[in-house]
């Protein structure tokens, strides 16, 4: 069935086809239409233009608000059990992320609630979590696991994911992060041994990726090479947490194994960048954490300054970035980390989509991608969406050509 967008004051985010990321220059520029239609077919974007719409049984109008591309968050943590609100408390009375960590709690804490907490009862947890993002323009995800540290924990989560894969409008992957911390009960080498020797092979059916916090306390670069050269006899590709707490190695490790994504990045230095440079790895930053717990932003502007790409996402998680709102995370690129509104409008869709392995199906308007897109309300122009970041902007959110 043929579905026309009508009335659009401008279509944003256009970009030929075959383009899968933006580096550098590139970020500053979206191709856009004015007094535009847009036409769909079967779930994906098939034409658009201006002028007469076509001809389609379905219409929709767009009353003068803008359309984009719908947002794409390549980091995140959803599937998680109960919250960590005392854990909040503990941060407002002074506490750090690692103290918290070396006490006992942090992700250790959320291990122990997803234990206690049956199968049905997390995905209904994560369902909903998912939902919200969903409401909020989040159109492609990525999800991790992570909670579990334990084989049975991580299976479970894994499981979750792939139901919220099959039930969800939303386009997901999914990455095995059973190197999220060590496990109770476990030495650090032992549960390294653990997640390459019995973990990996039972989770790589379930996952697409394979993620390492690679990060002072965590998992050295060393661990952190010998869990992806595990992931990588089972196919799975690299996505790295890096660099959130020190300058910790993670990303020359990342690169050196062919990451697809480099993740957090507020603490790097030069020798990060060069890193990245000539490399597919794409750097992504979670401004999000650095909002919720204090630290420093990355470094964005010296990344694009290089000619590398940049992508944002939500770091969405009970500990460090309690949202998923990608609305916020374009805000606070700007706000914080001086981006442009195109500079982040590409980072939390084209490159963002990019991180996940899914740019050639979402992430842009393009002909042949799927129709995952925002409606607005009307709005004088890209400008107002991260500054007027807390007003209500969407009118419509359609995901695989449907309204949501």
């Amino acid at each position: 069935m043929r579905h026309v967008i009508v009335n659009i004051r401008e279509l944003v985010g256009i970009q030929p086809e075959g383009t899968t990321r933006l580096s550098g220059a590139e970020m500053d520029r979206t191709g856009s239409l004015r007094d535009a239609w847009l036409l769909m077919e079967e779930g994906r974007i098939t034409d658009f233009g201006t002028g007469p719409a076509p001809q389609a049984e379905e219409v929709t109008d767009a009353r003068g608000g803008m359309v984009l591309p719908a947002f794409c968050d390549s980091h995140t943590h959803l599937v998680y059990a109960g919250s960590r609100e005392g854990e909040f408390l503990d941060k407002i009375n002074g506490l750090s992320y690692e103290e918290i960590a070396r006490r006992g709690g942090g992700i250790l804490n959320s291990a122990d609630l997803l234990a206690r907490t049956d199968e049905e009862s997390l995905y209904r947890q994560a369902k909903a979590r998912l939902d919200e993002v969903v409401a909020k323009g989040t159109g492609a995800i990525e999800i991790k696991s992570g909670y579990g540290l334990s084989t049975e924990g991580e299976l479970k989560s894994l499981r979750v994911i792939q139901r919220l894969k099959k039930e969800s409008k939303a386009l997901i992957k999914s990455t095995f992060l059973g190197a999220h911390a060590v496990g109770r009960g476990f030495s650090q080498a032992d549960y390294v041994d653990q997640v390459c020797r019995e973990m990996m092979p039972l989770a790589a059916p379930l996952a697409d990726f394979v993620d390492v916090f690679c990060d002072a306390g965590f998992f050295t670069p060393e661990e952190t090479a010998r869990i992806l050269e595990a992931g990588a006899r089972y196919g799975l590709r690299p996505k790295i947490h890096a660099n959130e707490l020190a300058v910790s190695g993670g990303v020359q490790v990342g690169v050196a194994h062919g990451a697809l994504s480099v993740d957090h990045l507020e603490r790097t230095t030069d020798a990060e960048i060069e890193a990245l440079r000539g490399s597919d790895t794409i750097p992504t930053m979670l401004p999000g954490a650095s909002f919720f717990l204090n630290m420093p932003y990355g470094r964005a502007k010296d990344y694009i300054a290089a000619g590398l790409p940049l992508a944002l996402a939500s770091d969405y998680n009970p500990g460090s970035s309690p949202s998923g709102d990608m609305r916020f995370v374009m805000a606070l690129a700007c706000i914080k980390m001086r981006l442009t509104p195109v500079q982040a409008l590409n980072a939390v869709t084209l490159n963002s989509a990019c991180a996940m392995g899914v740019a050639d199906e979402t992430g842009s308007i393009t002909r042949g991608k799927r129709a995952n897109l925002l409606i607005t309300r009307p709005l004088p122009s890209l400008v107002a969406i991260p500054y007027h970041y807390q007003t209500p902007f969407l009118a419509q959110v359609i995901l695989g050509g449907e309204e949501i």
